[in-house]
């Protein structure tokens, strides 16, 4: 039986919403799990309003559409970024290194990854990973990350148990 590895991509951006500003990181993230071989549950432009993104997690979430959400905006400091609030109030369980790593090594590329406020959890059997808003950002995390993807889904799914050292 062949797995099957199910991506929504929620782009959070008022600019990119209102048709102000063409969404490059999320088709980016299309683009790359389709090649990967990934199926595309949803992809969607919200506005940055909390309650707007924790309604579109939740319901992905919930009805099981997708074993990975990845968010890219709204997670820097500015007063209307609020995906990582909407983000800690619907997960069950924290998964903090695939945001710890994102802005440990992308230190090493730009000092200013540091101002990313993202974060990644867990809802139900769908893992949310907020990433930044920038095409480069969302390059350089996913070169990061990107590995690890699979096997954290399959012991989520209950498809393998074990992280065994490779």
């Amino acid at each position: 039986m062949e797995k099957t590895f199910k991506i929504a991509v929620i782009t959070i951006s008022d600019k990119g919403y209102r048709g102000e500003r063409e969404d490059r990181s999320g088709k980016y993230l299309i683009d790359f799990f389709r090649e990967k071989q990934w199926d595309i549950s949803d992809y969607i432009i919200v506005p940055d309003e909390k309650d707007l993104i924790k309604e579109k997690l939740e319901d992905i979430c919930d009805s099981g559409r997708a074993n990975l959400i990845l968010t890219t905006g709204g997670t820097g400091f500015s007063p209307r970024d609020v995906t990582p609030e909407a983000t800690k109030e619907i997960i069950e369980r924290e998964a903090p290194g695939f945001s710890e790593i994102i802005r440990l090594e992308g230190q090493k590329k730009t000092p200013r990854s540091i101002l990313s406020r993202g974060v990644s959890g867990i809802r139900k059997k769908t893992l949310i990973i907020n990433l930044p808003g920038s095409l480069k950002g969302v390059k350089e995390s996913l070169d990061i990350i990107y590995k690890p993807l699979p096997h954290g889904i399959d012991i989520l799914m209950g498809r393998d148990s074990e992280c065994e050292s490779e």
